[in-house]
């Protein structure tokens, strides 16, 4: 039987508990999840296995890919660029990246990129999932065509291009890769065990994920030309793609970060703490205003359901995240249900991580498991 690991305050019992169960009932595979309140980590627990197999458990340093979690480091890197007076949020992208302009983008904002509004969902067809592994022709493909909708007037989810329309914002700012300046600059400073993509070397730790069912979508009931079927058509991607050489050697920066509850914790919880995690600057109290500044609030043109979008990260939602409270929170998960919250009323921030793939786009009901029990007990805190 797979055990729990980690440290847990006695006060937050009922998370363990949680996460016991449902390695108990076999509706988890391996896990991990991390509660840090005011700077202080309260709960640090992981378990269960890496693989189907059962043949190696979830160690304390075993990473996963966490999809589009990763969102939100390519988030926190755009926004320190913020903080630093380097980027502009409401300037035109083509102030920094002149290409973009094309096609009648010249009106695009970096805020619209931030937010999913910006009508850049994806490529234009044909395109494969290999595309996005050639950063230059993918990213002058996406500079090239024409918005999908009128930018800036809904959101439409950018699902695997998210991390390279902002990556080349800050490629052209700092002359560095996105891969290459979340290392230098966001996990290399605070210690994180998190990069985009994942080295050779870290292929013995890594969890490699198991496929969810099926998205519960009907692509072919949807007109061919909506921004629903552009953006998984474009490219449409295999879940198992995510446990190949090429995937993790690849600068994704929508889908492919690879860490765990614990790193992916210890970087967002600048947004929580007004700025700083573990001593180092990465936000500006101004930049960390800018998130909660609402940008779209409707029925999201890709995934279909209502979604609110601050700048860089979701805001909560009750229809489509009930189990979130209301409030000055900002969010983002992956595809299968990874989850990072970050709540800077309370001072907190939680994450969840995990490899076997849970149905739909946004959470799951494993991560609603964890968090009513992380808020009820914080209720009583």
């Amino acid at each position: 039987m797979a055990e729990v690991s980690g440290v847990c305050d006695s006060r937050f019992q009922d998370v363990r508990d949680a996460l016991e169960a449902n390695l108990a009932a076999d509706e988890e595979l391996g896990a991990s999840i991390t509660l840090d309140i005011d700077g202080d980590v309260l709960v640090d627990i992981w378990g269960g296995w890496s693989d189907e197999a059962r043949s190696r458990p979830w160690e304390r340093d075993t990473i996963v890919n966490v999809w589009s979690t990763t969102k939100t480091v390519t988030s926190l890197a755009t926004l320190i660029l913020v903080s630093r007076g380097l980027v502009d949020v409401s300037a035109p992208v083509a102030r920094y990246w002149p290409e973009f302009a094309a096609a009648g983008k010249e009106g695009v904002e970096v805020r619209h990129l931030l937010s999913h509004t910006s009508g850049v969902s994806g490529l234009d067809q044909p395109a494969v999932m290999e595309d996005l592994y050639d950063w230059e022709t993918s990213t002058g493909r996406m500079a090239a065509q024409a918005p999908w909708w009128e930018p800036g007037t809904a959101s439409g989810y950018h699902a695997l291009n998210y991390g390279h329309l902002l990556g080349e914002v800050i490629r052209r700012v700092t002359g560095k890769s996105l891969k290459q300046f979340v290392a230098d600059e966001i996990a290399g400073p605070l210690g994180a065990d998190f990069s985009i993509g994942a080295a050779p070397g870290d292929s013995e730790r890594i969890a490699p994920v198991t496929p969810p069912p099926p998205l519960p979508i009907d692509l072919a009931s949807i007109e061919v030309t909506s921004p629903a079927v552009r953006t998984f058509t474009g490219p449409p991607v295999d879940a198992n793609a995510a446990n190949t050489d090429a995937w993790r050697a690849a600068d994704i920066g929508g889908a492919n970060g690879h860490g765990n509850a614990r790193s992916v914790a210890k970087m967002l919880s600048a947004v929580s703490l007004g700025g700083a995690s573990g001593g180092v600057r990465l936000l500006s109290s101004d930049a960390i205003d800018t998130i909660f500044e609402p940008q779209s609030d409707g029925v999201d043109l890709v995934l279909g359901v209502p979604l609110r979008f601050g700048v860089g990260f979701a805001l909560p939602e009750p229809k489509t995240i009930p189990y979130l409270p209301s409030g000055r929170i900002c969010f983002w998960g992956g595809w299968g249900g990874s989850m990072i919250i970050m709540d800077p009323d309370r001072r907190l921030t939680f994450a969840y991580m995990m490899n076997r793939m849970a149905p739909g786009i946004i959470g799951s009901s494993r991560a609603e498991t964890y968090l009513r029990a992380m808020y009820s007990c914080i209720d009583a805190y």
